[in-house]
């Protein structure tokens, strides 16, 4: 049996759905352009350089989702996924999971992002297990703060472990085990597992791969000179 893990932002989408999230809202005026837009900016300019405190991130992120009903966050959930997903939703990450999505494989997406977010994003492209950032919630209303361990960096690697348990499953249940991401900071995860895949990566993990021999693959760029 095979177990195959996915990154989401620039990997299988062609771009970030936290980014382009807090981009949306902003562009909606339902966040202040001038309070958010340079801070939306610096905080992905800090994830792609690997110094991203996560719990300062998921304080700016989540917090907004407890300021509205989630009757409106719904609404403009549904008219994200049109406007912002499904264009960067592409013909190539889509074979990839169907290639992958054999009857002796558990397939899984294994996200930082907020499974608010991303939970449609899973559910469009035919995944139906989500390993993603919980936003905590009371009586159905977002709180703006997070639930348990937040699924970036180490923090992936105990998430899933989680999940498998709750399976009756552990690594060891797999002949193989795959995971595909952009990322320096999917490190830890590319290295617990068999078959790292480096997908259209950033130079620090393109420089990892090259060095250690992983797997190099571009799904939405067609630079080839690795």
């Amino acid at each position: 049996m095979k177990l195959v893990l996915f990154d989401l932002d620039n990997t299988l989408l062609a771009g970030d759905s936290d980014f382009e999230w807090a981009q949306f809202l902003i562009g909606k005026g339902v966040l202040d352009k001038e309070a958010y837009s340079a801070r939306n900016q610096a905080f992905y300019e800090q994830y792609k350089a690997g110094t991203l405190d996560i719990d300062e991130f998921l304080d700016f992120q989540l917090k907004p989702l407890s300021r509205h009903s989630r009757t409106e966050l719904e609404a403009w959930h549904a008219e994200f996924m049109t406007q912002q997903i499904l264009p960067r939703l592409t013909t190539q990450a889509r074979t990839l999971i169907k290639q992958h999505q054999q009857p002796d494989t558990l397939v899984a997406i294994v996200t930082a992002t907020n499974s608010f977010v991303t939970g449609g994003i899973a559910r469009e492209l035919g995944i139906a297990h989500l390993i993603a950032t919980i936003p905590a919630q009371e009586n159905g209303q977002f709180t703006g703060k997070p639930r348990g361990t937040p699924s970036f960096r180490e923090g992936k690697i105990t998430r899933v472990e989680s999940w498998l348990e709750s399976l009756g499953m552990h690594w060891s249940s797999f002949a193989e085990t795959w995971f595909f991401s952009d990322s320096l900071n999917d490190l830890p995860l590319l290295n617990r597992v068999s078959h790292p895949i480096a997908v259209d990566p950033d130079p620090t993990l393109l420089q990892h791969a090259q060095q250690q021999g992983w797997t190099i693959m571009r799904l939405h760029t067609t630079h080839t000179a690795d």
